[in-house]
C-alpha cells in the first residue's frame, strides 16, 4: 500500500487515516527535488513530519536545506546531484550534505529497503556540471550492474526504490534538450524493476494536465518535485 502526499499536503495520513500494514515492509519518505519550500521548516517544527523516516534528495537542492531538514527529522538523508549541484570533492563539505549520504552510482540498504542512485541529466551545455550524453548515461549506469547483480543474490530483488535526478526518457521528460530524459534510467527500471522510481528536474507548473505519477511495467514513477510524502512498501 502506498499513500501519496503533495506540495499541497493533501495526504490521508496526515487527515489520521489509519493505514492497515500486514506484514509488509513500510516506509514513509519526504521526497524532494529542484525547489526550497521554506513552509517545510514551519511544518517540521509543528511536527507535521514527525513519522517521517527517510528523506530522499532527488537533486537540485541548496545542500543547506537538506542538512537543515535532517536536523528537524533526525532521520536518515540519501540523495543524489542534479545538473546545478557542484561535482563532489572529498574535503569540501560545500560540495556534499553533511548528515547524508550521496548515492550516485551506489546502493544501500536503509530499513529493509534497497535503495539505488543515479545522478545528473542528459547534457546540454559542453562543460555543464553533472551532464552526460545519452552514452555517457549508459556508461554510468553499466557500473550499478555488480551491485544489483549482489542484491538479488542477497535479497531476491535488486532494488525497491531508484532515485533520480533526471527522469526516463519518453516518461515525465520534455522535448527541449535541457529536459529530455536519460535512456540509462528506462534501462535500470527493465534491469532493477524497483517498485517505485522518484525523480525531479521536469517542473510540472501545468498541474492539471501533466500527470506527475505513472505506472511502467512493475514500476510506479513519480516526479516528486517540489516535494511529496509517500508511503512505500515492499
Amino acid at each position: 500500500m502506498h499513500v501519496f502526499a503533495d506540495s499541497e499536503g493533501k495526504s490521508p495520513a496526515l487527515a489520521g487515516n489509519f493505514v492497515l500494514r500486514h506484514n509488509k515492509s513500510i516506509v514513509k519518505v519526504l521526497a524532494l527535488s529542484d525547489e526550497v519550500v521554506e513552509r517545510l521548516y514551519s511544518l517540521c517544527d509543528r511536527g507535521y513530519f514527525g513519522d517521517i523516516e527517510l528523506i530522499l534528495g532527488c537533486g537540485d537542492l541548496p545542500y543547506d536545506y537538506l542538512e537543515n531538514l535532517v536536523t528537524f527529522l533526525n532521520v536518515p538523508l540519501l540523495y543524489v546531484p542534479g545538473n546545478h549541484d557542484p561535482n563532489y570533492e572529498s574535503g569540501k563539505p560545500l560540495t556534499y550534505a553533511e548528515g547524508g549520504s550521496n548515492l550516485d552510482l551506489k546502493s544501500m540498504r536503509v530499513k529493509k529497503f534497497l535503495i539505488g542512485g543515479f545522478g545528473g541529466s542528459i547534457r546540454y551545455r559542453p562543460r555543464g556540471t553533472n551532464q552526460y550524453t545519452q552514452t555517457e548515461a549508459y556508461s554510468r549506469a553499466f557500473r550499478l550492474l555488480p551491485r544489483l547483480l549482489l542484491n538479488r543474490i542477497h535479497y531476491g530483488r535488486s532494488l525497491d526504490i531508484l532515485i533520480t535526478h533526471s527522469p526516463p526518457f519518453g516518461i515525465h521528460d520534455d522535448d527541449t534538450q535541457a529536459h529530455r530524459g536519460l535512456k540509462a534510467i528506462n534501462w535500470l527500471l527493465r534491469v532493477a524493476k524497483p517498485r517505485y522510481h522518484f525523480h525531479g528536474h521536469t517542473h510540472f507548473q501545468r498541474r492539471n494536465i501533466s500527470p506527475s505519477e505513472t505506472n511502467h511495467g512493475l514500476t510506479k514513477i513519480i516526479n516528486i518535485y517540489p516535494y511529496k510524502i509517500i508511503e512505500a512498501s515492499h
